[in-house]
């Protein structure tokens, strides 16, 4: 029988001194990530004690992942918890902290969590005002609100942001979740964010759209054929980055993005824009590292700077002096 495989490894292990004492966990906001965090915490010792929830689908992943744990209102799970999560959406995150520390819900030397990617731990001042210990821990991952989230914790990079006295508390936190942690600076935080939604959720609307344009062309499995392709071309970017460029842009093929773009205005005129426009970044890209020639690069801007509405058709004598091109 083949020996069990090794577990990855993690990073080195936090001091017994710097690790958290075993801790009762609250959930305000019971999306697809806090469900899951505390989920991750009870299997490292950490004890789930209450989460709030307002939509029945809130409920539902609640009572999934954190069967027997109450369902309250915000400040009972203040009340209960000595660490707190906060994952509300981001917009929601300011005015929570400012109403939880406004009606004396948050405790002296209580550990307050958000897990927003845009924001650091200055958005919790008026709970750090109030004594609590702020903590800004965002995991760079894709949830689903599932049990399998969980699992996918492991290895997952955690954005930190916490004041320099709270780091290893912090890290240490992360590390329990099985997750690896990522020092980010405070000022740093929307740019890490904006780098996270470009590369996940777009990608995710890019390969929707590819899936749909196949099944237009008659491909029965567009999944099971983007599969292997998509997988192939994500290591191989994670890899070497631009020099993984590869496709009709990135060597100068103008008559077969043409060709492209004439077909998408037939059979799916809302996906040009983002066609044009990925296709316009990978030329500079492609130009700016030598994979692009210059000679190919003219006509190939050429056909990308067509407008997205496409060109107006001949007027029509029906419509007047002027024509109409809407």
């Amino acid at each position: 029988m083949n020996a069990p495989a090794a577990p990855e490894p993690r990073g080195p292990e936090p001091r017994a001194e710097d690790r958290p004492a075993r801790l009762s966990v609250g959930v305000v906001g019971a999306g697809r990530v806090g469900p899951a965090l505390a989920a991750s915490l009870r299997l490292a010792g950490h004890r789930p004690v209450a989460v709030s929830a307002v939509s029945d689908a809130s409920r539902r992943r609640a009572a999934e992942l954190l069967p027997d744990v109450p369902v309250v209102e915000p400040a009972r799970v203040l009340a209960l918890a000595d660490l707190v999560l906060l994952t509300v959406p981001d917009d929601a995150l300011p005015g929570l902290v400012e109403g939880l520390a406004d009606t004396g819900a948050v405790r002296p030397g209580q550990l307050i969590v958000h897990t927003s990617g845009r924001y650091g731990a200055r958005v919790l001042d008026p709970a750090r005002r109030a004594g609590a210990l702020p903590l800004a821990l965002h995991p760079a991952m894709t949830f689903t609100g599932t049990a399998v989230d969980v699992q996918r914790l492991a290895g997952c990079s955690f954005g930190v942001t916490a004041p320099e006295e709270l780091r290893l508390a912090a890290e240490a936190l992360v590390i329990e979740m099985g997750g690896e942690p990522e020092w980010i600076a405070e000022e740093a935080r929307p740019l890490y964010h904006a780098a996270l939604a470009l590369g996940a959720n777009h990608l995710v609307t890019l390969v929707a759209q590819s899936m749909e344009l196949l099944h237009k062309a008659g491909v029965a499995a567009p999944d099971r054929m983007l599969g292997p392709l998509l997988g192939a071309a994500l290591d191989n970017a994670l890899r070497s980055g631009d020099a993984a460029l590869t496709g009709p842009v990135a060597r100068g093929d103008a008559g077969t993005v043409a060709a492209h773009v004439a077909e998408l205005r037939k059979h799916a005129p809302g996906t040009v824009a983002g066609y044009l426009a990925m296709a316009r970044t990978t030329a500079d890209r492609a130009l700016a590292h030598g994979l692009l020639k210059p000679e190919l690069a003219e006509d190939l801007l050429g056909v990308l700077a067509e407008p997205v509405s496409g060109p107006a058709r001949p007027a029509d004598p029906a419509d007047g002096p002027q024509g109409d091109d809407r």
